[in-house]
């Protein structure tokens, strides 16, 4: 069964993506992931809080030699940029994408437009095959409004498109008014991938210690219906690839995207919990179900999304009402 596909453009193996996450920090961990069989890897994110510290920095630095002389070139100090995050970041991307023979895909995470994107070209002359565009954005000043908000990811693809040739994806959370329209202003704007979507990391409270505790937690299967249902509304309305990601553990997880529309599925949770190689099970899974069925995968793709002439909000409303109806029928009143 051949599962070649595409994702932004990029030829890929399979579909089975390993996502932006803690498992790609070194060379030997991305050459794990490329010999467990994923059809591209997201690197960890590289934070503009981080990029902007070492700019800071810099700038201090420079401040502080200012009135030297410039005969006394010696009298700087030895700085070690090499353990700057970018510069980590940047000789990873460079050392990685030698030495494995799928897709390398950086990530940038960031919410403001800034001097922070430039180094998108920087990982695009490294070796980087796209770019992933993490903004995650949760405006806690309550005056901001919605378009402001939205006119924000606008201006940060639009930036960032300017500063490369290679693809970008963009990465976004589900909260927004109307996350159809985002999305369609988002591939108007020529974003090439659309990644649904970012988790919210809430934090939780120790009411013991009577702390705010901050967290994460590895996805689960439940948590795919939001974006799975996204994916299937926007499959035939945007021209974008779209990459399916959050509640990935098992082959059945990936064929329940890749039915609603998905380009791509990305994981990291599973691989954490599992390994590596747990991506051969995932591809595995999704092949043997492919013969079984006699299907292709392109036929597969998007064979359960919502049709294109359909009225999509009255296509999820009835769902909803359906729903309701069954668990009325299943669980009864509590009379």
């Amino acid at each position: 069964m051949n599962l070649e596909t595409t994702y932004l453009g990029l030829p890929l193996r399979n579909p089975v993506v390993a996502s932006a996450g803690p498992l790609s920090q070194t060379v030997a961990d991305i050459e794990a992931l490329a010999d467990g069989g994923v059809g591209a890897i997201v690197v960890y994110s590289l934070f503009e809080e981080q990029l902007r510290r070492e700019a800071e920095r810099l700038t201090e630095i420079e401040a502080q030699f200012e009135n030297v002389f410039l005969e006394a070139t010696s009298f700087f100090p030895d700085v070690p940029l090499d353990h700057d995050p970018s510069h980590e970041y940047l000789r990873l991307i460079e050392q990685a994408a030698k030495s494995i023979d799928v897709p390398l895909i950086a990530s940038l995470n960031g919410v403001s437009v800034g001097s922070w994107i430039e180094t998108a070209a920087k990982l695009q002359d490294a070796g980087a095959d796209a770019i992933e565009l993490n903004i995650y954005f949760v405006p806690g000043d309550i005056t901001t409004t919605g378009a402001q908000v939205e006119q924000r990811h606008l201006e940060i693809v639009a930036a960032v498109k300017e500063a490369v040739t290679v693809p970008v994806a963009v990465k976004l959370s589900p909260y927004f008014s109307s996350i159809g329209h985002m999305c369609v202003q988002l591939d108007q704007a020529g974003a090439d991938g659309l990644v649904l979507f970012n988790r919210f990391l809430q934090p939780d409270i120790d009411v013991d210690r009577m702390t705010v505790e901050s967290g994460v937690t590895l996805s689960r299967p439940g948590e795919a219906k939001l974006p799975r249902t996204w994916i299937a509304i926007l499959r035939d309305q945007v021209e974008a690839s779209l990459a399916a990601t959050t509640g990935v553990d098992t082959a059945e997880d990936v064929i329940k995207y890749i039915l609603a529309g998905a380009d791509v599925v990305m994981t990291t949770s599973a691989l954490i919990r599992h390994g590596a190689d747990h991506a051969a099970t995932l591809i595995d899974g999704l092949e043997g179900w492919l013969v079984t069925h006699g299907i292709s995968l392109e036929k597969a793709r998007g064979l359960l999304a919502v049709p294109k002439e359909t009225a999509a909000d009255a296509y999820e409303r009835a769902g909803y009402v359906d729903a309701l109806q069954k668990a009325k029928a299943t669980y009864g009143s509590l009379a």
